[in-house]
């Protein structure tokens, strides 16, 4: 098995240089990147490469333009595919790649000005309920079937995808179509759990077993224990070691911590998959025509609910008293790779994009390419009951604007099409392990790569997996209410609020910009409309989220054996 991850030399080369011709250039493509590293037959790549030739000659000679975030994933798309496609379609790509707040706001600019920024976006399902309500990007289902027809790939096997639930509306069309996906996950070092003194002496201190927490007490509990310690017994260092790794800069990251699951992991939303319902996990209560009502606690939210706080608070002792000083002050594109770097016992959730980089590591890789740390569900908070959404899915899709001129959006669709293609998927997968097809999941080079990965294989191939989310439908406009949470919850952060002044703060925020688009009416019957605000006894006395605050927030702390884990996944 050619498990060669890395763009071969010949393949820059022949990507460099003069374009080849159609079939030619495809050839060389599969020849010097792919090789058996696909879902597909050589003759069946061929055919799927010659489908893409034929069907982009009315649009050769056109300078197409998209855009993505910087992740690997997105820069292996640039920089080897987009200019494999080029070389063998005649249209020109273009292919962008900027921070993921950028994204959005040019996302934003187009559907407020109707211009043509971009051609494709690969922008994230959370965006899901505001492409819905507005009806500004084109609903994939009816492009494919009529307008889109010719330029639809018959080997495109949208039932190979595992995101594209999180990216159809409640209306059941295909709004988005997944290009990679990652999920956030708890991170330890499994040497240092697993090593004999570790075990003699956590369980002397705290009188229960070291092993992968299971709620956020034993994730306390083991953030002490390791905070300080020296490792050097177990080949890590001897100071300078922390039991926690986050960040709490005041950037439009910060936003993404708390929105992507950490209230639905401390318990604050209802039960329900993908998202739960009718309270979510960014606190937001819609009524039975997924109509949103409410965030705050006196209209049926959630996003001041003592669930909300409990989860802050946790997060803000936790960076304070647990994880390196420079954390505070750290993004999330920053504070991603600082495990790697050897001095980190566990992350509450790693998004898995970062394995890449973790697995060139050497601080934290074996000699023999087996890594000293494993991947693992995240624990979950007091408030949390057995149905709610344990953890986040990050799923950045293909979105075509129904403001981009329609032979634009085809050339664009046919390029998002190769990108995520069977014939090149299973070597994107590799590149930056962002799984989006069944098909690469299961393919024999990942069963052999699996050991290398601690864990990351066998849980896109657990039914667990189900369990993890993008955001839902019910958040109605993404780029306005998102930039709400990290201004909001950076105050708390600096310390200038408390947890539950900075949460006051922010659902009063989130209804007002949802009172302003009722007050509009430019989301029609599928918009806002806010319930009236009652007393919060009224909404804690009903069943189901805003929960009202326990009197005991400490909880029996609980872990379980890592390997015993895994194998209930096979």
């Amino acid at each position: 098995m050619n498990l060669n991850l890395k763009s071969t030399t010949a393949a820059l080369l022949i990507l460099a240089g003069p374009a080849f011709a159609d079939m030619d250039a495809a050839r060389a493509f599969l020849d010097a990147e792919i090789g058996d590293l696909s879902s597909l037959t050589r003759a069946q790549q061929e055919a799927e490469m010659q489908w893409f030739i034929d069907a982009a000659e009315p649009f050769r000679g056109m300078d197409i333009t998209v855009v993505s975030e910087t992740i690997t994933t997105h820069e292996y798309e640039a920089q080897v595919l987009a200019p494999a496609f080029s070389a063998m379609t005649g249209i020109n790509i273009t292919h962008d790649l900027i921070g993921e707040g950028d994204v959005v706001e040019k996302l934003q600019t187009q559907m407020q000005s109707g211009e043509n920024v971009y051609d494709a976006y690969t922008n994230d399902s959370d965006l899901i309920g505001t492409h819905w309500r507005y009806q500004q990007v084109r609903n994939l289902t009816d492009w494919m079937a009529g307008e889109a027809a010719d330029v639809t790939s018959p080997t495109l096997n949208l039932e190979d995808f595992i995101g594209t639930q999180f990216t159809t509306g409640p209306d059941g069309k295909l709004y988005q179509l997944p290009s990679q996906q990652f999920a956030n996950l708890y991170w330890f070092r499994y040497d240092w759990f697993n090593h004999p003194q570790s075990q003699e002496d956590f369980r002397a201190a705290y009188g229960y077993d070291l092993g992968v927490p299971v709620n956020w007490a034993a994730y306390e509990d083991i953030a002490e224990f390791f905070t300080g310690r020296d490792m050097s017994y177990a080949g890590g260092p001897a100071d300078n070691v922390f039991g926690n790794m986050d960040y709490g800069k005041k950037d439009p990251s910060l936003g993404w911590r708390y929105t992507d699951a950490w209230m639905s992991m401390a318990g604050m939303g209802d039960t329900g998959e993908p998202n739960g319902l009718p309270v979510d996990e960014w606190g937001i209560r819609v009524n039975e025509a997924s109509q949103p009502v409410g965030a705050c606690v006196d209209r049926g939210g959630a996003a001041n609910s003592p669930a909300a706080v409990y989860a802050v608070e946790k997060a803000i002792d936790w960076l304070n008293n647990y994880s390196p000083p420079s954390a505070m002050g750290m993004t999330f594109s920053e504070a991603g790779p600082v495990p790697g770097q050897g001095n980190i016992a566990q992350q509450m959730f790693l998004y898995t994009t970062f394995v890449a980089p973790l697995v060139d590591s050497d601080a934290v890789m074996n000699e023999d390419g087996t890594p000293k740390w494993r991947l693992a569900p995240s624990p979950h908070g007091v408030y949390w009951k057995e149905g709610q959404k344990v953890g986040y899915q990050d799923v950045g899709s293909w979105t075509l604007m129904k403001s981009t001129p329609v032979d634009r959006a085809k050339a664009a669709w046919l390029y998002a099409q190769f990108v995520t293609s069977q014939t090149v998927d299973v070597k994107k997968s590799h590149v930056g392990l962002t799984f989006i097809r069944e098909s690469s999941i299961n393919h024999e080079s990942f069963t052999e790569r699996a050991p290398r990965l601690g864990g990351l294989v066998e849980f896109y191939r657990s039914p667990a997996r189900v369990q993890w989310s993008p955001t839902g439908t019910n958040v109605p406009d993404y780029p306005r209410l998102a930039q709400l949470w990290w201004q909001n919850i950076g105050d708390a952060m600096a310390g200038s609020k408390t947890a539950q002044e900075a949460l006051d703060s922010l659902c009063a925020d989130m209804e007002s910009v949802m009172e302003r688009l009722e007050r509009a009416g430019v989301q029609g019957d599928l918009g806002p409309k806010m319930n009236e605000e009652r007393d919060a006894d009224y909404w804690f006395a009903q069943p189901g989220a805003p929960y009202p605050k326990l009197e005991n927030e400490d909880e029996t702390p609980m872990t379980v054996s890592y390997d015993e884990l895994i194998a209930s996944w096979q």
